[in-house]
């Protein structure tokens, strides 16, 4: 069986593209897993953009494509289709859970949950930060903690 796993930031562009990516590709060197990700954003402002040209420069030079990937805005229906919904920072968790229908108890949690060992509490926006190896260094780390988590449940 396979876990749907949704990463959602705020335009979809750059932290929830890269996280997708990333952990796409550190699956990819898993054989044991089978893992289905998308990624989608809390806004509406990029629907059908490609992600943000540096962050795909700054992940190309790592290995990690991401062109393939297209902005999408986050809905209700999420939550019936996906088994872990991943946040990348408290703002996006909010919006999340605003649309969380009743009953339903599909888990949410902030990507650097899986990170502990970084001290972080987000994942911090290149968008703004202009930092596209900070968010690189921090997804690797928690794309990791996520695919060992999922070993053991």
């Amino acid at each position: 069986m396979s876990t749907r796993i949704l990463f959602v930031c705020l335009g979809n562009i750059c932290r929830s593209p890269t996280a997708e990516g990333v952990f796409r590709a550190c699956v990819g060197a898993t054989p044991d897993l089978t893992v289905e990700t998308d990624s989608a954003g809390t806004s509406g402002w990029h629907v059908g953009d490609p992600p943000y040209g540096p962050m795909q420069k700054a992940a190309r030079a790592r290995g990690y494509d991401l062109s393939d990937l297209r902005a999408r805005q986050f809905e209700a229906a999420d939550f019936n289709r996906f088994d872990l919904i991943i946040g990348m920072d408290a703002d996006n968790l909010y919006n999340i859970e605003a649309l969380r229908p009743v009953g339903c108890s599909t888990r949410v949690a902030l990507f650097t949950d899986f990170a502990p060992e970084t001290g972080m509490d987000h994942v911090p926006d290149p968008y703004y930060t202009r930092d596209f190896d900070q968010t690189l260094d921090l997804v690797e780390v928690a794309s990791r903690g996520l695919i060992s988590h999922l070993k053991t449940v």
